[in-house]
């Protein structure tokens, strides 16, 4: 990718479909890992269509904020902390082959946290997956 493209986060990278989405939430091949105040559900996809490497989808439940301000609040803090730091998944998807991936980040918390520690959490969360790609 890109130097300029690696700090965007466009339409392609977002996860839309709805059998995809599917997939990820009730198939077996799925897995998950959290750092509250986040969970991140993945699964390895074939990389095909034109689309990113990676997809990536933010969730925030209406039982955790009331208020579609804060939980849009939660969306752009999650956003922004992936698309600042999305470099480092994206070179262990190169390492591991040639099949992406399809993220959901899940809000668990009914507190809003400070932007520097939510970035902190998703951060971890990238780590750690790019980990088990590179141990596959």
């Amino acid at each position: 990718m890109s130097e300029t493209g690696m700090f965007t986060f466009r339409k392609k990278e977002r996860l839309c479909s709805r059998t995809l989405i599917e997939k990820l939430f009730h198939r077996e091949g799925s897995r998950s890992m959290a750092a509250f105040p986040l969970r991140l559900v993945y699964m390895r996809t074939a990389d095909g269509g034109g689309n990113a490497p990676v997809q990536v989808l933010v969730s925030v439940p209406k039982r955790c904020f009331k208020r579609a301000v804060k939980r849009n609040r939660v969306k752009r803090q999650v956003r922004e902390a992936y698309r600042k730091n999305k470099a480092l998944l994206y070179e262990a998807v190169a390492r591991s082959g040639g099949e992406g991936l399809a993220l959901a980040f899940i809000w668990l918390d009914d507190k809003l946290w400070d932007t520097a520690k939510v970035e902190h959490k998703v951060v971890n969360l990238i780590q750690r997956l790019a980990e088990k790609l590179d141990d596959r």
